[in-house]
């Protein structure tokens, strides 16, 4: 060894130490901050499945690769920061000897083929992210960067020096091929031999590049261990258990889409008939009563704004942007800790748990941090404000794009049902809502006993359960289905289709009331709870003594689609759902109903996020039209798991839109754009947000906005208008 390899092995095993230590330190202050969240047990169940999801998602890059270019150069870089870890470890042997290596493994070809290649392909990645980064850079005035709001100085550092350790990787190979140290031909390690052919025959050249190398990556773990909330650099570590503890391993898209989680208290489900708000736990409060997924959740995003790329209402001006409420909780958490740590939080009566004597050597700020309101406005030194709380349509935008399962509309959701049930603070107008809920059951507020009116006039008798002998199939109205007008048409339409195509189908009429869709996205988990155990009740009721795959709804609103198949489980009401596309979409297959007149003047199609991207129906609604149509649906941009919302969901319905553009607008505005005379939809709630923007653009004459089941029955009886009955009904 000589007296450069004494140096570079002296300073590559100093600042390995020093590295080594802090990472420690930082490691153990992260997982004592996860742990101070609230119970979760059900995230340790089937292993398995979670082991194979964990696996499929990484390895497979599933979900980065809905972005192919983004996503591929990310797998390169990502197997290259695995793989060629071993190059980093093969270069503490290096600073010791020109000619070391790693035992064994090191001197085979088919390691330094291998390597190689990943090294080269991991060069080519890390350059198009740095490209993509600063083509997206926030200082650009011409479009809303994902990147706003990310901590850009920590984005460019990561992938310096992914490509500085990659570079200097082949610079060590290059000096060992300039020294006749290198064992690998040419045909194996092309580049290695290419940058060794103009390097000169230096023999400390390896162990001086092998010693940069390890500064390099040191320095990179010690900057991240010194900021813990470095999630663009900390993901790579923290995505792998934060995908195994997703909240269901077996769904295909995000696990935080489709049911809500029930609201539990010490990580058990609430039960509101024996439930005390100064014992039990009413949604979140303080940071620190998410769960402890939660705060892995906040503590893995890697600021990449994915999600608040597709978020609508990011998109249209609003304050919300899923990645900086992450962000906010996630440093909220973390400069909150020291106080928490030391033993401090409020109880659920607002009293301070800890002594005088356990807080008297927490920091200032982090005690500043601890009196701050989880939601209120910048006057309050709020966290959240709560114009950010209310934004959110919960349309799932933002869980179907994270490439680490973070599950921000559970977390948005448990933020509202504290702010509703115990702070009765919401948005005013929703008010109103929730009144007709409780009093009247449906937001509406309509009279019960109008609930069958929209049955006048059809030419055909709907039979009611309890009053025929059999039925295939419960037809679940809604409250829109039975009330809107708009919504009612489409209500007239299915029954119609269903009756021409022998069905044999049954209603509830006035047993039926509110699934509890809009209660429960608001926060109000109360009156879901009541309204769904009444509605179960009186399901169980209409199919007592059948088994479960003989207990089938079809419904046409996706908000009831949703709850009556993904929740009302959680009550004990156990049930096969289908939307009505699906059904119809087997009928026309089956050739039970038989489009006979094309529907002209074009056709696009406005996903539903509830049936879309919740439950991952696309193809069915398409299949109808297609056939309807008897050509080719003229698709928008955005369009399948990537489709923009129409503003109604998480109960926006009913609360005004009072900043930026309104969502609803900007949905027709791209409908337009397709040229396509009818918009179809398959959701009444997106039919009235899409209808009100047609006729905010002046474009009623023009544009016609009809539920799927409208035009089939188009194509099906054209001498029937759509959606509207055979005989004019009475007025309801």
């Amino acid at each position: 060894m000589g007296s450069v390899q004494i140096v570079t092995t002296i300073l590559a095993a100093a600042i390995t130490a020093v590295a080594v230590w802090l990472a420690v330190r930082a490691v153990m202050k992260m997982t004592a901050v996860i742990r101070l969240g609230q119970p979760a047990p059900e995230r340790f169940g089937d292993k398995g499945a979670r082991t194979k999801k964990m696996l499929v998602e990484t390895a497979g890059h599933t979900r980065m690769l809905k972005w192919s270019v983004v996503g591929a150069a990310h797998w390169f870089v990502m197997v290259g920061f695995i793989v060629l870890s071993l190059l980093v470890l093969e270069a503490y042997f290096e600073v010791v000897s020109t000619g070391g290596g790693l035992p064994i493994i090191g001197h085979w070809t088919i390691f330094g083929l291998v390597t190689e290649w990943i090294g080269i392909l991991g060069l080519a990645g890390i350059l198009v992210l740095m490209a993509i980064r600063l083509r997206n850079r926030p200082s650009r005035a011409e479009n809303r960067s994902r990147f706003t709001g990310s901590s850009m100085w920590q984005g460019y550092f990561v992938e310096w020096v992914v490509l500085l350790v990659l570079i200097f990787g082949f610079v060590i190979r290059g000096f060992k091929v300039a020294t006749d140290h290198f064992e690998y031909p040419v045909w194996a390690a092309p580049l290695s031999h290419a940058i060794g052919s103009v390097l000169p025959n230096w023999e400390a050249g390896v162990s001086v590049a092998a010693l940069i190398k390890i500064c390099i990556s040191m320095t990179w773990l010690i900057v991240i261990s010194l900021n813990v909330t470095m999630g663009v650099a900390w993901h790579r570590f923290l995505a792998f258990p934060n995908i195994f503890f997703k909240r269901d391993p077996e769904k295909p898209a995000g696990s935080g889409l489709g049911p809500l989680r029930p609201m539990t208290s010490e990580g058990k489900p609430l039960d509101f008939e024996e439930a005390d708000p100064e014992k039990d736990q009413f949604g979140v409060a303080q940071v620190e009563q998410f769960s402890w997924k939660g705060l892995l959740d906040f503590s893995t995003c890697t600021e990449c704004g994915r999600c608040q790329s597709q978020c609508p209402a990011w998109n249209t001006g609003k304050p919300l942007s899923p990645k900086l409420l992450v962000l906010s909780l996630r440093d909220h958490a973390y400069a909150k800790a020291p106080y928490l740590l030391a033993g401090g939080g409020k109880d659920l009566t607002g009293e301070e748990k800890a002594t005088q004597e356990q807080l008297a050597g927490v920091d200032v700020l982090a005690m500043a941090e601890a009196d701050r309101p989880l939601i209120g406005t910048a006057e309050e030194g709020g966290v959240i404000d709560p114009d950010v709380l209310w934004s959110c349509t919960t349309c799932g935008a933002c869980v179907e794009q994270c490439p680490v399962d973070i599950e921000h509309v559970d977390h948005i959701v448990d933020m509202r049902r504290y702010q509703v049930l115990i702070e009765s603070s919401f948005p005013s107008e929703a008010g109103v809502m929730l009144r007709n809920l409780e009093n009247k059951g449906n937001p509406w507020g309509a009279p019960q006993n109008t609930r069958e009116d929209w049955t006048k006039g059809l030419g055909f008798e709907v039979p009611r359960v309890g009053e025929v002998e059999d039925f295939e199939y419960l037809f679940w109205v809604g409250c829109a289905g039975a009330f809107e007008d708009r919504a009612k048409k489409t209500t007239r339409a299915v029954a119609t289709l269903l009756n021409e195509a022998g069905v044999s189908f049954a209603i509830l009429g006035e047993g039926e009331t509110c699934s509890g869709d809009p209660a429960r996205r608001i926060g109000n988990e109360f009156v879901f709870q009541m309204l769904a155990q009444q509605n179960v009740e009186t399901l169980n009721e209409a199919f007592e003594g059948r088994e479960k795959s003989k207990r089938k709804i079809v419904a046409t609103c996706p908000h009831c689609f949703n709850t009556l198949g993904n929740e009302y489980g959680q009550l004990g009401g156990e049930f096969e759902v289908v939307h009505h596309t699906q059904l119809l979409a087997h009928l026309v297959s089956a050739g039970k109903l038989t489009p006979v007149q094309p529907v002209d003047g074009g056709v696009t199609y406005h996903d539903p996020c509830y049936l879309g991207r919740h439950n991952r129906i696309f193809a069915a609604p398409r299949e109808v039209l297609g056939d309807s149509i008897q050509g080719e649906l003229t698709e928008m941009p955005r369009n399948s798991e990537r489709s923009f919302c129409c503003g109604a969901g998480g109960a926006r319905m009913w609360m005004e839109e009072k900043i930026g553009k309104r969502i609803n607008v900007d949905r027709v505005e791209e409908a337009m754009a397709t040229g396509a005379k009818t918009i179809a939809v398959g959701c009444p709630f997106c039919s009235t947000m899409l209808n009100d923007g047609v006729n905010g653009k002046g474009a009623g004459e023009q544009v016609e906005v009809v539920d799927v089941a409208s035009v089939l029955l188009r194509s099906v009886k054209p001498e029937a208008p759509a959606g509207e009955p055979e005989v004019a009904p009475s007025a309801s």
